[in-house]
């Protein structure tokens, strides 16, 4: 099984189309996937159909201290309507999580345990992860092997990747293992000087750490956001479905230090 984190610190660049997709396109695959939506804000819950302001057992349920009061993670996914995709779903209760537990000890490999309960029922696990620094994206960090970094084509989300790896390699100091990391050019518009410019300069800036290729902006992540669905379900020859389906021959074609590919 193969855990990988998708963070930014930046919002709206494309985290959670990320996760629906690639899990998407493993499913179409053949193989059995788990994402893992650890933002309060509960996108890739809602993504799926299902409220975070009213679900009653999330992955917050699993950080639940008192002794007899934290769920075995079967008792936590959901089902979505594609075969072999499931959720672990988030609430907005996540959002108080890092006022309540502090400076607990023990909190940052709950996920991790978590996710280990499920060997051999899943080949992946996805977690879409909070745009924040926290007890959430550390236990994300903590679980995985790999690391996905979406970043938007315009200047600004080059601020919010510096600040992305500044927490990376803040957070690498602290696990006993390492922890390759790729750089997703995404909402790229070959038509704008900023999506452009912005390209060149993560290439410059970020070599090889960089995917080679980009996630073109394709009006039909909102359809398929619509219908619940990812995009190689709704339509496999929409640009972004191709640009994704290309990201995941690389991922899995490549073999890193601590993933097991």
């Amino acid at each position: 099984m193969q855990v990988w984190s998708v963070a930014n610190q930046k919002g709206g660049v494309g985290k959670t189309t990320t996760t629906v997709t690639l899990s998407g396109l493993l499913c179409q695959r053949g193989q059995r996937v788990l994402m893992v939506d650890l933002d309060p804000h509960g996108s890739l819950t809602s993504y799926f159909g299902y409220d975070p302001d009213s679900i009653e057992k999330s992955v917050y349920s699993l950080f639940q201290v008192g002794a007899g009061d934290r769920p075995n993670s079967e008792e936590v996914i959901l089902n979505t309507a594609i075969d072999g995709l499931d959720l672990l779903p988030a609430s907005t209760a996540l959002a108080t999580l890092d006022r309540q537990l502090g400076a607990k000890e023990g909190m940052g490999l709950v996920l991790a345990r978590a996710i280990l309960q499920l060997a051999g029922r899943y080949d992946h696990v996805f977690i879409d992860c909070p745009p924040v620094l926290g007890v959430l994206m550390i236990n994300a960090l903590a679980a995985s092997s790999r690391l996905l970094i979406p970043v938007q084509t315009e200047f600004l989300a080059l601020k919010g990747l510096e600040r992305m790896l500044r927490t990376l390699n803040m957070i690498l100091r602290a696990r006993q293992r390492p922890l390759e990391y790729l750089i997703v050019p995404t909402m790229f518009d070959r038509r704008t000087r900023a999506s452009l410019e912005s390209l060149k300069s993560l290439k410059l800036q970020h070599g090889d750490k960089t995917w080679k290729s980009v996630v073109p902006v394709d009006t039909l992540f909102r359809e398929a956001s619509r219908q619940g669905l990812p995009l190689g379900h709704l339509n496999p020859q929409a640009r972004g479905a191709i640009a994704y389906a290309t990201l995941l021959d690389t991922l899995l074609n490549e073999r890193h230090p601590g993933a097991a590919l």
